[in-house]
């Protein structure tokens, strides 16, 4: 199977799996108890912790580990939600968030908060003027991803923080898609709220963490023990917290190497030389992730095609239904002409993929589509 589905989930890295091994066999103590194999697990946390804090450029005790990036994002938007509400009831985000934001929004407007959706450009990009007209009295959270999942897309987190400052609002971003990929410090964003999922960058599923700026306190989502500095109850998952601890000092030092940047753009540059005038580029041609290629083949369905596509594994945000093709919803907030949004396929690289496998990827396309022709 070629693998270009890197957004949807990362395989974990074998220095990864090597570093959670002590934690599966020997070193089983729970980090609370006070004897030696116990004080070992909560010595292994807590190096975890201050290796997610390292590449996020923050303060140990700004980290939270959770289950993953679902739970982040609710955590941070219901616990602001509640810790804020005498302040205000109004939340903005945008048309294109990742379900785990925008569900727990629709779940906040069904208690009585009001929700506002900035849109966003043909490019999937949000203006921070549009922000900042949708701001009230009433705000209390702007949350703008970092990086869309579908188009790659970054977002201008910096400009929005400096109107979400202006008005002394909280920022929140949910960073899942951009950690690993693109240098990703707190300070440089100037967010009050970060999330981060483990099975982005080479850690296990069931793993992340939420930064939550020190002197900021919000209401926990879930309620228990004093674990997690009264912040997040349950006994740590060692085994899997060690796990995403490796893989954030080995993600610190891949981002000083470009080569699936330039594997990125050699697959781009290999697509157009083969179907120029079939293909289009969905999300911003340089505000982008580099290992992301959202395609638009023109006059094709997206599912159709990656049927087709046999032993290479990517994806579409287009679903069918009775025999009807339902276009992405980032897609169709980005005003994508239909043709390309229903023809989309999403390839995004990671740390595995080799110049071969795109080669016979695009070998692959060739025989569908020229054939076709």
């Amino acid at each position: 199977m070629i693998y270009l589905d890197y957004n949807a989930t990362t395989p974990i890295d074998p220095r990864v799996a090597d570093a959670m091994m002590p934690y599966i066999t020997d070193e089983y103590g729970n980090p609370s108890s006070s004897h030696t194999i116990g004080v070992r697990a909560k010595d292994a946390v807590e190096e975890s912790r201050s290796k997610v804090a390292a590449l996020l450029g923050c303060k140990t005790e700004e980290i939270v580990f959770t289950s993953g990036g679902s739970e982040s994002n609710n955590y941070i938007i219901k616990g602001v939600a509640h810790t804020f509400k005498k302040k205000g009831n109004h939340i903005i985000n945008s048309q294109i968030e990742h379900p785990s934001v925008l569900n727990p929004c629709r779940f906040l407007e069904s208690q009585g908060y009001r929700v506002s959706y900035a849109p966003v450009n043909s490019f999937g990009m949000v203006s921070s003027e549009d922000i900042e007209k949708l701001i009230t009295d009433d705000t209390i959270l702007v949350t703008i991803m970092h990086a869309n999942n579908e188009t790659g897309t970054i977002q201008p987190i910096e400009k929005i923080s400096e109107i979400c400052n202006k008005h002394g609002i909280l920022l929140h971003t949910d960073a899942a898609q951009s950690i690993g990929k693109i240098p990703v410090k707190v300070e440089d964003l100037s967010v009050d709220f970060l999330t981060l999922a483990g099975h982005k960058l080479y850690a296990p599923k069931g793993i992340g963490a939420a930064y939550i700026r020190k002197g900021i306190e919000i209401e926990p989502l879930i309620h228990g023990a004093g674990h997690e500095s009264g912040r997040r109850a349950g006994t740590e998952n060692v085994v899997f917290e060690a796990g995403l601890g490796k893989a954030c000092e080995i993600a610190e030092e891949e981002l000083k190497n470009d080569r699936i940047r330039n594997l990125t753009r050699y697959f781009y540059e290999q697509l157009l030389n083969k179907f120029k005038g079939i293909i289009s580029l969905n999300g911003h041609p340089t505000e982008r992730l580099p290992n992301t290629l959202n395609i638009g083949f023109m006059g094709y369905e997206g599912h159709e095609l990656l049927d087709k596509l046999n032993g290479v594994a990517a994806s579409t945000g287009s679903a069918c239904h009775s025999g009807m093709t339902t276009i992405s919803p980032v897609l169709k907030a980005m005003g994508t002409e239909e043709k390309a949004a229903r023809g989309a396929v999403r390839f995004s690289l990671g740390r595995f993929t080799t110049k071969d496998e795109i080669d016979e990827t695009v070998e692959k396309l060739s025989g569908i589509i020229l054939n076709k022709r």
